[in-house]
């Protein structure tokens, strides 16, 4: 029998190569400039980190956008944050996410709809009330292995289209210094809303 494959995989893959290029190589130059070399990773956790970060493009998601005549770009005051807590999302239409259609995403790239409801990018600053500032190193480590938010085999799902399935071969080294990245950045204040299920993800 023919293995039919992932939906969910293809809609992560999809739009991790529509990230890439419709936020990260529309950067402008001294974003570019920011990048962290290869030297700088190997030696220091905290850049290795950020080196990881950048080439998993986490700002096309986790970050709000501006918009530029190229295209959306990260908001540098804002990095990492997620989706902002004040954003209206325009109505929903639910014809449009039943499984095999569409999948829809927020202007800014920071909210998605699907035949699994609504999921908003997470605040991964180290606000230790809104971002993942009260987070064990382990917790993470367990979310990034396991798809469940904070790592607790009972929890909710982390939705797509977060590619932690790929963001799981990483090493336990290489987990580590993404978050101690994430620590060593200012915390932002912003409570990104909870998921939304699919039978709720078309009302106000």
């Amino acid at each position: 029998m023919r293995k039919q494959s992932n939906p969910f995989a293809i809609v992560i893959s999809a739009v991790a190569v529509f990230s890439l290029f419709a936020c990260t190589s529309n950067a402008p130059t001294e974003q570019k400039k920011e990048t962290t070399s290869m030297s700088e990773a190997s030696s220091d956790p905290v850049q290795r980190g950020k080196y990881l970060v950048a080439a998993a493009a986490c700002n096309d998601c986790h970050s709000p956008k501006n918009m530029t005549p190229q295209g959306p770009v990260p908001d540098t005051t804002k990095l990492l944050s997620g989706h902002p807590a004040n954003s209206t999302l325009p109505p929903v239409d639910l014809k449009a996410t039943k499984p095999g259609q569409w999948m829809l995403m927020a202007p800014d790239i920071t909210a998605f709809v699907g035949p699994w409801g609504i999921s908003y990018t997470a605040n991964l600053t180290p606000d230790s009330a809104t971002g993942i500032g009260a987070w064990p190193e382990e917790s993470f480590i367990k979310a990034m292995r396991t798809g469940k938010h904070l790592g607790n085999p009972t929890g909710r799902d982390i939705l797509p289209p977060m590619p932690w399935q790929y963001l799981s071969k990483l090493t336990d080294d290489d987990l580590k210094a993404i978050f101690a990245y994430l620590k060593s950045l200012p915390p932002i204040k912003n409570q990104v809303p909870q998921p939304v299920p699919p039978n709720q993800a078309g009302k106000k």
